[in-house]
């Protein structure tokens, strides 16, 4: 499964922050019985890159997996080497982006303006991660359709509900990062699938 595939699918992208690797496969478990294919571990979760080997080792070729809060060429040498196949950030770093491409992975830097979704653009970047996007709007997102190339994908994180996604995806949106809505550390295993079941069900509505 590639990340086109898996977007059409099921556009959400799960982002597992504080999740722990004696957890995560069956967090991850319950999302993917759900119809979640993308998941994201934040860095500044307990020992990430031990979640993040787990999950690609866990579900191969069933679920995209990759790591948030990419901050650094660093961190994006130790994502690779551990399995990771998309690499998430909330700023806009060229040498971060640039990187993830030349090491065969995704980028999905964070932006918030048009100089700054240009400019990851220009760094090899072809999705991105309007962010925080409740500080936005659709109405953002639909003018910069009008402007950005027609390949580039643009993901709303942060303020998405079910009954907005509707909104966002009219709007141009190709998907979501959804995070304490489906896990927060701590919640049980009951408590995720029915989360992810609402997330997920709300998501096959809006694309009907």
């Amino acid at each position: 499964m590639n990340l086109e595939q898996a977007i059409e699918t099921c556009g959400i992208i799960a982002i597992l922050r504080g999740v722990t690797p004696a957890e995560v496969v069956d967090v991850a478990t319950a999302l993917h019985k759900a119809g979640i294919r993308i998941v994201e571990v934040p860095l500044n979760s307990p020992d990430p890159f031990t979640s993040i080997e787990k999950l690609s080792l866990a579900f191969k070729t069933e679920m995209i997996i990759g790591a948030g809060t990419v901050l650094s060429t660093q961190d994006v040498n130790l994502l690779k080497h551990h399995g990771g196949q998309i690499s998430v950030s909330p700023d806009c770093n060229p040498e971060v982006i640039n990187l993830a491409v030349k090491m065969g992975m995704i980028p999905l830097p964070g932006v918030f303006t048009p100089t700054e979704a240009f400019a990851a653009i220009k760094a090899g970047a072809n999705h991105l991660k309007l962010f925080p996007a409740e500080a936005a709007s659709p109405a953002t997102i639909k003018a910069w359709k009008a402007v950005l190339p027609k390949h580039v994908k643009l993901f709303a994180v942060g303020g998405v509900t079910p009954e907005n996604m509707g909104d966002w995806l009219s709007a141009g949106a190709t998907g979501f990062g959804i995070g304490s809505a489906l896990y927060k550390p701590g919640m049980k295993m009951a408590q995720i699938a029915d989360a992810t079941n609402n997330l997920v069900q709300a998501w096959k509505r809006a694309k009907a």
